[in-house]
């Protein structure tokens, strides 16, 4: 799951200059841009459907699912799954897409926006429905829409969860997770108090995935459209009462730098050592078995306000779209009906993934994807604009407002970072 989550960094930059690439000529012998017909109708043998995805993303229990019931549905006809590296794929892409040679390919959700804007995603929005696309979480399927526009459909999304050190819990006479942010607190003191645990958290000064749930819980916005121009949101009332609780969550980690993010240095290598109580973060921040044990380490969403909703949070994950440019839009439009269908997204599930849709949601398996549904509920995602990567570009200005908050001035920290933010975000491509 690591590297689809990554933000889409530069993103915007390269796929600057992707003319958009469509063609009114016949594709498939049908309605490139409407929806498709019955598979006894079709006829796609001897054709071969290129679909990319990324290294770690997609089961094999899957891909070998889809595949099989694709090549049945439709005799004679091929699925190529060509799994790409993420290091190079925004450049890499950025070719496939004006050449036309992939048809299908997964994005992250943080990245669609970007391709679409640019011509290089198939607009689908027509075909939503047949897609199964009417029981999609509405918060899921946001980053696949571009001013209104259907541009990919939702695969999976995941999320940060409290992973604990079920040793030093014990230690501390805990045994239940805590239900609301209030519990929470109380039981990072009796962490401190009674197991002498320095660091009952580790959470470092510039973990800003974490202060988005916060402020996404208060109804808070990184930043919002106003007419044609964007602002910042960290001014506001609802940011910062988020910031309220990410400073109070912040001061139980007394070794976490303030001027730092959760990967400098990899908090998995902190928590690894075994005097911490806890952080938050993803499946893949966890220590390998050997440094700590799965068996000594538990889950759970991080809390709210109200013990009946979780904390909001980032949801991270990966979209599937089809290439303006492919040869074979039918064709893939068809696949995707397939990839997407209820046996085929239950794999995914299956796999420990969130799924892009609520009725699915009892196949989840796995500890930290159980602990990470139900903050999905609660989850959203960044400004869904291609200019988003500029804001995360180094030096990220979210990152400078929460040291500048938690050593000095909220109002000024602020207002910088608005500024910045709507600089970078009103930028013309």
């Amino acid at each position: 799951m690591k590297r689809q989550l990554i933000a889409a960094v530069g993103v915007a930059a390269m796929v600057v200059g992707l003319a958009a690439c469509g063609s009114d000529a016949k594709k498939d012998g049908g309605d490139a841009k409407g929806g498709s017909s019955s598979a006894a109708a079709k006829n796609y043998s001897g054709k071969t459907l290129t679909v990319w995805l990324m290294d770690g993303s997609a089961p094999k229990g899957w891909t070998d699912s889809v595949k099989a019931d694709f090549e049945t549905a439709y005799p004679g006809a091929k699925v190529d799954f060509q799994i790409q590296k993420w290091n190079g794929i925004g450049a890499k892409v950025t070719a496939a897409l004006s050449e036309g040679s992939v048809d299908v390919l997964e994005v992250g959700n943080t990245q669609t926006a970007g391709y679409a804007a640019t011509g290089g995603l198939l607009d689908i929005t027509k075909d939503k429905a047949a897609l199964g696309g009417a029981d999609w979480a509405a918060n899921q399927n946001d980053s696949a829409i571009l001013e209104g526009k259907q541009y990919a459909a939702p695969w999976f999304v995941t999320n940060r969860v409290v992973a604990y050190n079920k040793d030093l819990w014990a230690k501390a006479g805990l045994s239940a997770a805590p239900k609301t942010l209030e519990e929470f607190y109380a039981d990072l003191e009796k962490l401190k108090a009674t197991a002498g645990v320095t660091d009952p958290i580790y959470m470092p000064g510039q973990e800003w995935y974490t202060y988005f749930g916060l402020l996404t819980s208060e109804g808070g916005k990184l930043a919002k459209k106003e007419g044609d121009k964007w602002v910042g949101g960290l001014s506001s009332p609802e940011a910062q009462k988020a910031f309220e609780t990410y400073k109070k969550l912040q001061g139980y980690s007394a070794t976490g730098p303030k001027d730092k993010d959760e990967a400098t240095p990899q908090q998995k290598d902190v928590f690894g050592k075994g005097d911490i109580g806890a952080i938050i973060g993803l499946g893949w921040e966890l220590p390998k078995e050997e440094v700590l044990p799965a068996s000594k380490i538990g889950f759970f969403p991080l809390p709210g306000k109200a013990a009946d909703k979780s904390s909001g949070v980032f949801l991270g994950g990966s979209n599937l779209a089809i290439a303006q440019a492919s040869k074979n839009t039918d064709m893939a439009k068809d696949f995707l009906k397939i990839a997407l269908n209820d046996k085929n997204e239950g794999l995914v599930a299956a796999a420990g993934n969130v799924p892009n849709k609520a009725a699915l949601n009892s196949q989840v398996t796995g500890d930290f994807a159980k602990a990470a549904l139900p903050a999905s509920a609660n989850g959203a995602i960044t400004p869904n604009t291609p200019n988003w990567a500029n804001v995360e570009n180094e030096p990220n200005p979210i990152k400078e407002f929460l040291t500048g908050a938690l050593t000095g001035d909220y109002a000024a920290a602020a207002k910088k970072a608005d500024d910045e933010i709507a600089k970078r975000l009103n930028q013309k491509q």
